[in-house]
């Protein structure tokens, strides 16, 4: 009995601190939601958030549970996943999410957690215990998703500059200040839907690992979905103010139509990723429609010396977490 309820006790610990990290995406995530909607001057700061953690929480009626499947069986093989390794995988999520953002890098944190799987798997078993399929197509969408929301960031760009031609200008900011609620909204779907699941998958694996859930069972419970989507809400709510700067004025200047062009071709990526059932970043994608849009204009009007620094940061996220995971997975087994 006494190993029962210390098993339930660490579990219970873990389930907390992937909420915490749940948590923390939103957090550090906001300024994706809401960095052009803010910046444009559409919405307010407190507006902005409470309708992006709003659209955040109503994903969960809209997405399969296809990224969190990924998550929960496609990165590490399933044998080696035990309370060490989960908090392990956390610890260098939480670490790396932190470090970030007090330095006001939009990193991303899915690929934090992806690191932090990794890292905390190879401490365990080595690199046999990685899924080099699920890796490699996560790896891979580190690059199509920011290109992807390039070219449909610019491809918007250049079919309304071609729709509204002859249209004042003040008529056409005025349009496209609505329209870019409807565009910020559907980019805080997408980002809900995406983000959440991977909370939901490592919750998952954690509950199948110790026993909680059987191994056969098609989903998760439902209050593990539940908590989770509630969680990125509330982080979204809270919002990332260091970021918000950075997504929603450093990179590229941009008016409503723009703030709209981007959060599209930002969406559409993260609609197509999470019917995939692909983990991708929000800060990649909604960067790359940014980078996208500001081209149109003229190469000078992005400043890459900002963008070769996101990044590095893209770069440097999974293997810098892997390392600080493998510090937790070893931190955890003095501490359980």
């Amino acid at each position: 009995m006494a190993s029962v309820q210390i098993a339930l006790w660490v579990v219970v610990v873990l389930v907390a601190v992937a909420l915490l990290f749940d948590f923390m995406n939103g957090f550090h995530d906001a300024a994706n939601s809401i960095a052009t909607v803010v910046s444009t001057g559409v919405l307010k700061p407190q507006q902005a958030v409470a309708f992006a953690a709003l659209c955040n929480v109503i994903a969960y009626f809209i997405f399969h549970l296809k990224v969190a499947a990924t998550v929960g069986h496609g990165t590490i093989d399933s044998d080696v996943v035990d309370h060490y390794v989960i908090f392990g995988a956390l610890a260098g999520a939480i670490a790396w999410s932190v470090i970030t953002w007090i330095s006001g890098i939009p990193s991303s944190s899915s690929h934090a957690l992806i690191g932090g799987l990794v890292g905390a798997a190879v401490a365990k078993a080595g690199f046999g215990s990685l899924n080099l399929h699920g890796l490699l197509t996560t790896v891979a969408f580190i690059f199509i998703s920011p290109l992807l929301g390039f070219i449909l960031g610019s491809m918007f760009m250049v079919a309304v500059s071609w729709l509204y031609f002859r249209t004042p200008p003040a008529k056409v900011d005025r349009r496209f200040r609505r329209l870019q609620l409807l565009s910020a909204g559907l980019y805080s779907l997408g980002h809900g839907g995406n983000d959440a699941q991977k909370t939901i998958g490592i919750i998952w694996m954690l509950l199948v690992a110790s026993g909680h859930v059987a191994a056969s069972a098609g989903a998760p419970p439902i209050w593990v979905i539940a908590a989770c989507y509630f969680a990125i809400g509330l982080g979204t709510l809270f919002g990332g103010w260091r970021i918000v700067r950075t997504m929603g004025q450093k990179i590229t200047k941009l008016k409503p139509v723009g703030g709209f062009c981007a959060e599209a071709g930002g969406a559409i990526t993260l609609f197509i990723a999470s019917f995939m059932g692909v983990p991708v970043s929000t800060t990649h994608t909604i960067t790359g429609a940014i980078v996208g849009v500001g081209s149109t204009r003229k190469v000078s009007a992005v400043r890459w010396g900002v963008a070769g620094r996101i990044v590095w940061a893209w770069v440097l996220t999974i293997p810098a977490s892997a390392v600080m995971a493998g510090c937790g997975w070893w931190l955890a087994h003095r501490l359980f």
